[in-house]
């Protein structure tokens, strides 16, 4: 029997119903992030979704959040640079 984890991402920020996930893989020379952007609605049966479609209202907090994904991603880029060099986060 196999079993297979369920990958997470390294952090989630949200502003509302909008939600960056940021992804950590691994290449030949080490760890990068790539970040992937969703809203949330409330589907048929009441239950919640995700959508990569975003409304013009949703735009700029769409940009604000990928901002602030952008500066998670570095901090996460810097603190495995430590790691990989053998010093403490």
């Amino acid at each position: 029997m196999t079993t297979t984890t369920k990958n997470r991402p390294a952090a989630t920020l949200t502003d509302g119903l909008l939600k960056a996930a940021i992804w950590r893989n691994e290449g030949e020379s080490g760890a990068y992030y790539s970040v992937t952007f969703s809203r949330s609605f409330k589907g048929k049966g009441g239950r919640y979704a995700d959508t990569a479609s975003f409304s013009g209202s949703d735009l700029l907090r769409v940009a604000k959040l990928a901002e602030r994904a952008y500066d998670h991603a570095q901090s996460l880029r810097e603190q495995a640079r430590t790691m990989d060099q053998g010093g403490a986060a």
